[in-house]
């Protein structure tokens, strides 16, 4: 049964109501509208993207990819997402999250609220090497879910995870996650997925998942450098 979130954001007529505030790249809240269903969604057009010295463009392919792959472990943790075009361009789509915007990593972390869902963010961004995991990237919204969002920052062929979420380090991961990291592992990527992604840093992901399919515990910080700027 096709999922009619996604049909909405991939089928709807979009709408830019405003630009987003404090995004270093071009960032829209828009309305999608498909007959008589509508949705707010988050608009990254390609050619609103700011070059990175260190990331090849196409943050909006990998924002697309992020949503593939937590749906590939089926984690529910990024809202739906896809790669459309639109009022200015080729760029993703993605449900806005009607969320507390006073919460974030800290404060849940803090208050012991949502603690598995986190403790699945800790891993799903280790196989997506995310470069990016602010604090405030962690929402929850007003029907008390947990999402991830800006996953642009991945899947890059380097090691270069960046993370507020450091706090499980030397914990036992838990052995739900790690079934479905080894189901992706035996299964193969879907092509969706790998279809989004150059193939370097296909192979890379995969690699990714066979070194955490192994894992027994969640990651320590030697160094303690392996955190984002600002933290929120």
């Amino acid at each position: 049964m096709a999922d009619p979130v996604l049909e909405v954001l991939t089928d709807g007529e979009i709408e830019i109501e405003g630009r987003m505030p404090w995004s270093s790249n071009g960032t829209y809240l828009v309305r999608v509208t498909l007959g008589d269903v509508w949705t707010r969604a988050i608009y990254k057009p390609r050619q609103m993207e700011r070059p990175l010295w260190d990331f090849p463009a196409g943050l909006d392919r990998r924002e697309v990819a992020a949503y593939e792959l937590s749906e590939a472990l089926g984690w529910d943790l990024v809202p739906h997402t896809v790669l459309r075009d639109g009022p200015l361009g080729q760029g993703s789509v993605q449900r806005f999250v009607d969320a507390d915007f006073e919460e974030h990593y800290f404060t849940l972390f803090e208050s012991g609220r949502h603690l598995e869902r986190m403790q699945a963010m800790c891993v799903f961004d280790l196989l997506a090497n995310n470069t990016d995991r602010k604090s405030g990237h962690c929402l929850v919204s007003v029907g008390d879910e947990l999402f991830g969002i800006d996953h642009g920052l991945c899947f890059h062929e380097e090691f270069k995870l960046r993370t507020v979420i450091w706090d499980f380090g030397g914990d036992p991961i838990p052995d739900c996650l790690l079934d479905a990291v080894r189901r992706l592992r035996d299964e193969g990527l879907p092509e969706a997925l790998v279809t989004l992604l150059r193939p370097i840093e296909a192979d890379a992901l995969r690699s990714r998942v066979v070194e955490v399919a192994m894992m027994s515990e969640f990651p320590i910080d030697p160094t303690g450098r392996r955190h984002p700027w600002p933290l929120v």
